[in-house]
Order: C-alpha cells, then structure tokens, then sequence
C-alpha cells in the first residue's frame, strides 16, 4: 500500500528537489494542488489532512500556520523551515543525531529538519561533546562556505543572471552574529554557549562545507586529532550517509585544496579531522540541497515510515 504525501511548498527549491526524490519511486502517491489552489487555505487543509506524510516547504511564519491545520492525527509532518527545530514538542530530524533519535521520529509526527549548516556542524561537535573531550561550556567558533542555491530561488536567479561583478567573489553574511541556525547548532550539539558562525555564499550551485577549527588545550586534557577522530568514527561506524574519512586524509585534496563539491548529488555527509599536536580543524562536507534539505526530509520519511531509509536517495 503506498502512502499518500503532500508537499506543502511545491515550488520552492527544497519543494522541487523533495519532488525529485520522490518520483523515482513506486511506493509513494504524491498529492499536488493545482496551481490557482497553492495558497488557498482550505485546499492546502485539505491535501495536509489527506496526506500520511507532508513536507512543509514554507517561511517560518507559513509553516506554523500550515501545522495549525493539521486535524488528523495520522499525518507527519516534516518542516523543512526554522519553526520548529528546537521545539519541544517536535523531533529533530538528523536520524544520526543520537542512538535513540530513530526511534524518536518512528514515533513522532511532527519532525523538524535541520538547517544545512547546522547538520555539518551538529555531525562534527555531538559526539566529542557526548564523550567529553569537548566540554559543553565550550566557546567554539564555525564557519561554512556553501553554494548559492541556499538563497532560494530569488538568488539562484540573481546568480544566474550574471553582469554583477561583486557576485564573482564570496561573500560573508550574517555578521550580525544571529544566523538563523545558532539556536539548533548550539542545542542539538548539548553546547551551554551559541558558537561565533560566520557563513560565506560563493559562486557555485550547491555544496556546502562546515569548518570548526579547535585549540587543543580547550579540549579534555590530553585530548589529540587522534582520539577527536576515533571518537567520530565509533559514533557513526554503520552509518549509510556519514562517512569519517581517514586522519589528516590528503587522498581528498586536490593539489592540497579542499573540494566544497564533492558530496553534490548525494545524501552523504563526510567527516575530516585535520591537525597538528596543538590545532585541529574539523570539516564536514555535503550537498546543502540533499543530505542539508531535501534529501534529509525524505530520509526522515523513511525512518518514520519504518522502510529502508537509503529508499529514493
């Protein structure tokens, strides 16, 4: 029997990319709203209390009022905006996040997708923090490049259009110190301290790297790039989607550069350790469209449905 899945949002970059995914696949009926009925509420009411899973692929503001309705205590949700990712009530959907968090979202119906940055930054910093070696009063600093799809469409188009030299270069942003993923980055990886995050867009499509560099005198004492990275791969030993690449791995490097590239089109994240005996420089690498949106939100499905969550992916 298929299930029936609406995606709230259609349109949307991380709406497309989810329809996608979900077209390879013969277990699924996906329900859509003609196009005049998008934005009517009660159509939109409709397909939702209709749907056994549905993705909201909307504004903070939009996607809280899309939960609110939900009557039928049979549909999933799976939020792919901020609303709802510290929520108590909703389940953080990064399957990966701890041993018990699958049988979290098999249970829950209301699942909140992780931002992208923060899935590369919470994969790094969750395990050493669980294990000690990094202290959760830890004052830790991250930046992340990543491709301009991030932006959504009204930048993908900016990008695209060309003829603005200042595009040509990366650009920071958010150097209000407020990015929108510090609440769930400093949650979910069971830090007392928000992290100073500076994200960087850059001319490329899509890709997405996390660097959270690390004195090791801050860590436990006598911690080494050795046991930050055991700790890693005992963590995700198993893991479909998250692979810890070898210490101080150069086998990736191009000529000793970093490629921000090298896990688009996929679901997969990549872990590195970097390091001497006194600085380390974590790195997690994926494609900010898949495994940090679209291709998370289907995985959730997945586990939540009980099916093999590598399906479609």
């Amino acid at each position: 029997m298929s299930t029936r899945v609406f995606v709230d949002g259609q349109e949307g970059t991380t709406g497309l990319r989810i329809h996608e995914y979900l077209a390879k696949r013969s277990d699924v009926e996906v329900l859509r709203a003609a196009p005049e009925l998008r934005k009517d509420s009660a159509e939109r009411a409709r397909l939702l209390n209709a749907a056994g899973v549905a993705f909201l692929c909307l504004p903070d503001a939009a996607a809280r009022e899309a939960a609110a309705l939900v009557s039928n205590p049979k549909t999933c949700l799976i939020d792919a905006s901020t609303a709802h990712r510290t929520a108590s009530d909703w389940v953080y959907g990064l399957p990966e996040l701890a041993p018990d968090q699958r049988a979290k979202l098999r249970a829950s119906k209301r699942i909140a997708n992780p931002g992208c940055h923060a899935t590369g930054f919470i994969l790094l910093v969750r395990p050493l923090v669980d294990a000690g070696l990094i202290p959760q009063s830890s004052a830790l600093s991250a930046s992340s490049i990543t491709g301009y799809s991030g932006g959504g469409k009204k930048m993908i188009a900016q990008y695209e259009a060309g003829g603005d030299a200042r595009l040509l270069s990366p650009r920071p942003y958010a150097l209000g110190l407020m990015h929108k993923h510090l609440p769930e980055m400093t949650a979910h990886s069971r830090l007392e301290t928000r992290p100073v995050f500076m994200p960087v867009v850059a001319n490329f499509l899509k890709g997405l790297s996390v660097t959270v560099p690390l004195h090791l005198a801050e860590a436990r004492r006598g911690t080494t790039a050795e046991h930050l990275h055991a700790a890693l791969a005992e963590r995700y030993q198993g893991e479909a989607f998250v692979r810890v690449m070898p210490l101080r791995d150069q086998a990736t490097l191009d000529d000793g550069y970093f490629d921000v590239q090298a896990c688009n089109d996929s679901n997969r994240v990549e872990l590195f350790v970097y390091g001497n005996d006194t600085q380390v420089v974590l790195m997690a690498r994926l494609d900010n469209l898949g495994k940090g949106a679209s291709g998370a939100a289907v995985q959730c499905m997945n586990v939540h449905l009980g099916i093999d969550e590598g399906t479609g992916l």
